[in-house]
């Protein structure tokens, strides 16, 4: 059963335990234990295989710059190298131009941690396994893509209600690509069924996940991959939290 039920036209109720970090501020709903299935037989997306991941909990939105500016005040922390990010009218947008590495710090003093692709993609297909957030059949007006970025480039992670996913998170597609916990591998999923996986033991790229304001369609699935340089800091790619239940 979904755990999100529109009670009106784009207004939502989250129907899911919620849970407050006060830390940081993240808000994260809970996901329940179960099987999912994974890939979608695309290129690095294939097989599609079950899997089983306990229950746990996934931000309802990816981390903001305001989050992020008292993350940097409190700890030290290096600064995202992009001048708007302190910028009172940014306050609610993802923080990008963050690594794995700074992704890793912030959760970690945030008592958090980012989620395993695995965890990730089933937040993002919701109890009903869809293509999209939404549903299997594209509308680009429900996030924010190539088709309708604007000089903006980001919006507000509380941006596009329309396209929250079934377990309540926004933005799980477009917007910006996320970083996971795992090592990228393009043929991991060969290995079949499998349970709470956490992706190879090591590798030279971490997995990101979502895409960003500016792909298509087709880069917006929810089980679309790629993998990147874990040093690397860029302009589309932010961070989620998700926590053991």
């Amino acid at each position: 059963m979904p755990v999100l039920r529109e009670i009106s036209p784009n207004r939502f109720l989250i129907e899911s335990p919620l849970v407050l970090n006060e830390r940081d501020g993240s808000v994260l709903v809970y996901v329940p234990p179960g099987e999912f299935e994974m890939g979608d037989g695309e290129n690095g997306n294939c097989p599609k295989h079950p899997v089983w991941l306990d229950g746990y909990y996934i931000g309802i939105y990816a981390v903001t710059n305001g989050q992020y500016r008292r993350f940097v005040e409190a700890t030290g922390q290096p600064a995202p190298g992009y001048a708007r990010w302190q910028e009172p009218q940014w306050t609610d947008h993802p923080v990008t131009d963050i690594s794995w590495l700074d992704a890793q710090s912030y959760a970690h003093w945030a008592g958090l941690s980012l989620p395993t692709e695995a965890q990730w993609e089933k937040a993002a297909r919701g109890p009903a396994n869809r293509k999209y957030p939404w549903g299997d059949t594209w509308d680009g007006e429900r996030c924010r893509n190539l088709g309708n970025f604007g000089n903006e480039t980001t919006c507000p992670v509380y941006g596009y209600p329309r396209g929250v996913s079934g377990y309540g998170c926004y933005n799980m597609n477009g917007n910006v690509w996320e970083w996971c916990e795992d090592w990228y591998e393009e043929d991991y999923y060969k290995a079949g069924a499998m349970q709470n996986p956490r992706g190879p033991a090591t590798g030279l790229l971490r997995v990101k996940r979502g895409g960003c304001w500016g792909d298509t369609a087709s880069v917006c699935r929810a089980a679309y991959r790629d993998g990147i340089k874990p040093d690397r800091r860029i302009d589309d790619l932010g961070f989620r939290l998700a926590k053991s239940s």
